[in-house]
């Protein structure tokens, strides 16, 4: 890798790992093109009876477990998940709920484990982010997909039972740009293996973990292709030291870690996929791994939901409940549409995901986004709700006998999930470069390119040939048609409203490739609103086809799911139509005109009087800190390369 790789060194190595091919049917990607496939989310795969039976047992079992054996105030107070607790967690199975029970695992489909870490995050969530960087994106995940039986045979049976597992990637200096890494594995001379060298950040469960994923660079030499290579790396190795453990605004009780390898020797057998598919092995892993961050979300929503709920029945100003004033009123409206939605979001692409049909990699991500986005919102509008109490702490309030609602708690913890797996600018920017990538298989030389006069003629030609095919079809829809998607009853004319606004936003995508060409893929804003419509539609579509199988599958709640179906995609609708107006209506040049400005420091002046605890002042020693339990590493779930760099 280079030492200070430019932007396109930086492009070059992300999109040579890229997944570019699309062998199965992708909703998203056909959405982000003007084609509405509802037959693709609809009618929703039917939930397997074996595996919802094994899927309630195993919840149940927690929610006993947790309830009866986890003090998850004591969490809070020492920022620390007790041994006894990780130990009881591993004895009831959820360090292997993913992984097949050929391996000893239990084998929950991707809706279960949603459910579990939903319900383990709701608890404290520590918990849920200690099991979902386990087997999320910790080792189980990579082996699954990528590892050869042998490997598979040897590792999954102990990460099932005992064996605590993390994911290494983010650096000191490399977050979402990975032509940065600095971390090396040199092959040794006898053949026998590698030796790695390098520090690695923010890695969750780093300071408990007993088996990493080590993502490092092998230098290209004769006989080795080098590149960006995943390792399994136990964590009793020489060489390995977790030099601080890692203190955060939230999730107290995690064990996140500074981790140095110094010439740590790795054996051959212990190479994921081969050399120079590391970041393709994470990028991957991350498709179905980004679908526990949205079911922490919806937990924090949903319990967000009923906090405010019965703040604003119980609370009365002025003579009756806060609830009846219509500014709390509406946030309370608002709130139960978003967890609706945010519900049927993590639904469909679970089940997606579980069927094995579609590709998910742009749900997956939407879901990540999306999840995300609402859920800080969401949390933020119950804070404000319940007002001073939400400033203060579960414990306070438990002291002075009140009920210890742990809010603050909850904003702290949620705001994390804005960042990691994907900062919410990288997931931008992640997605809309698979949402224009039809356009660049056909257009790229025309619109990025300068091939000479030649090839761009044939370039031209070729875009000319698809887009007089494919631009006709943005015209005219099922969305103009009355009397379409009439099986959805009331929520028809939402689905009216998704049909015809996909082939908007696919003219819309269209006039800004032609109109920024090259400089297209430096508009992060711009490219943002064109996701975030995305968003707003699938989010839409999930929502009306969710309460169709809610009504199918519980027909006594079918009126209310329609109800509530009906009043989140009123307030996706309003922000989609923002987003439209902001396409082309926007202070966008100017505001990066003036961040400039702000950078090179023409406003300085306005910071004279801040007093900067930082940076001013005599350095205090930072006390003390017990040494960690035991060398090892781990990623951070804030670190996930992106596929555009940045």
């Amino acid at each position: 890798m280079a030492s200070n790789p430019s932007y396109e060194q930086s492009k070059q190595v992300a999109e040579a790992s890229r997944e570019t091919e699309w062998t199965q049917p992708s909703f998203g990607k056909e959405l982000f093109l003007g084609n509405f496939r509802l037959d693709l989310v609809h009618p929703q795969p039917e939930l397997d009876p074996a595996a919802v039976e094994k899927g309630e047992a195993f919840l149940e079992r927690l929610r006993a477990f947790l309830v009866e054996h986890v003090d998850r105030r004591r969490i809070e107070r020492e920022a620390k998940i007790p041994e006894e607790v990780v130990h009881g967690l591993a004895d009831l199975g959820a360090l292997g709920m993913k992984i097949p029970e050929e391996y000893g695992g239990l084998g929950l489909s991707q809706v279960h484990y949603n459910k579990a870490l939903a319900m383990a995050g709701t608890w404290h969530s520590s918990i849920s982010t200690l099991l979902s960087a386990h087997q999320s994106i910790g080792l189980p995940e990579p082996l699954r997909l990528f590892g050869s039986e042998e490997q598979k045979r040897t590792w999954l049976p102990r990460l099932a039972t005992d064996h605590v597992s993390a994911f290494l990637l983010t650096e000191p200096d490399v977050g979402s740009d990975p032509a940065r890494m600095s971390t090396t594995a040199v092959p040794t001379e006898d053949g026998t293996g590698y030796r790695i060298s390098g520090t690695k950040l923010w890695a969750t469960n780093g300071a408990i973990a007993d088996v990493v994923v080590v993502m490092a660079v092998v230098p290209e030499s004769d006989g080795h292709r080098g590149g960006i290579t995943a390792f399994i790396c136990p964590c009793d190795r020489g060489g390995i030291t977790v030099e601080h453990r890692n203190e955060f605004m939230g999730l107290k009780g995690i064990e996140n870690s500074v981790t140095r390898f110094d010439d740590v020797f790795v054996p051959n057998s212990d190479v994921i996929g081969g050399e120079g598919r590391g970041l393709r092995i994470a990028l991957t892993t991350l498709n179905t791994g980004r679908l526990s961050l949205p079911a922490f979300c919806l937990s924090a929503v949903k319990y967000s939901l009923k906090i405010a709920r019965e703040w604003a029945a119980e609370r009365r100003q002025w003579g009756k409940p806060i609830g009846r004033h219509d500014p709390i009123a509406q946030k309370l409206a608002w709130l139960a549409g978003t967890a609706f939605g945010l519900e049927a979001v993590l639904d469909v692409s679970s089940r997606l995901a579980d069927d094995k049909r579609n590709d998910i990699r742009i749900e997956a991500a939407l879901a990540k986004l999306y999840g995300s986005e609402l859920g800080w919102t969401a949390v933020d509008e119950m804070v404000q709700i319940r007002g001073g109490r939400a400033f203060e702490t579960a414990e306070s309030l438990a002291r002075r006998g009140e009920k210890p609602v742990p809010a603050e708690q909850m904003l702290r913890d949620m705001r994390i999930n804005r960042i990691f797996e994907g900062s919410t600018e990288i997931m931008h920017l992640l997605i809309a470069r698979e949402a224009v990538d039809q356009h660049l298989e056909v257009a790229g030389d025309v619109l990025f390119g300068d091939p000479g006069l030649a090839n761009r003629a044939k370039a031209a030609a070729k875009a000319g040939a698809f887009y007089a095919r494919w631009f006709p079809t943005l015209t005219t829809g099922a969305g103009q048609r009355p009397g379409s998607y009439a099986e959805f009853g009331d929520l028809a004319t939402h689905l009216r409203y998704v049909e015809r606004h996909s082939r908007k936003l696919a003219r819309c995508t269209f006039y800004a490739m032609g109109r920024h060409r090259a400089r297209l893929e430096r508009k992060g804003q711009l490219l943002g609103r064109i996701v975030d419509i995305g968003a707003e539609l699938y989010a839409m579509a999930c929502a009306c086809v969710y309460a169709d199988t809610i009504a199918r599958e519980h027909p006594d709640r079918r009126q209310t799911a329609v109800e509530l179906a009906d009043l989140f995609c009123g307030q996706a609708r309003r922000r989609a139509d923002r987003l439209f107006t902001e396409l082309w209506a926007n202070d966008d040049e100017a505001q990066y005109a003036a961040a400039q400005q702000v950078l090179s420091g023409r406003y300085e002046w306005f910071e004279h009087d801040v007093l900067d605890p930082a940076g001013d002042g005599p350095m205090m020693p930072a006390p003390a800190q017990p040494p960690a339990t035991q060398s090892d590493d781990s990623p951070a779930a804030p670190v996930v390369a992106a596929t555009v760099a940045q």
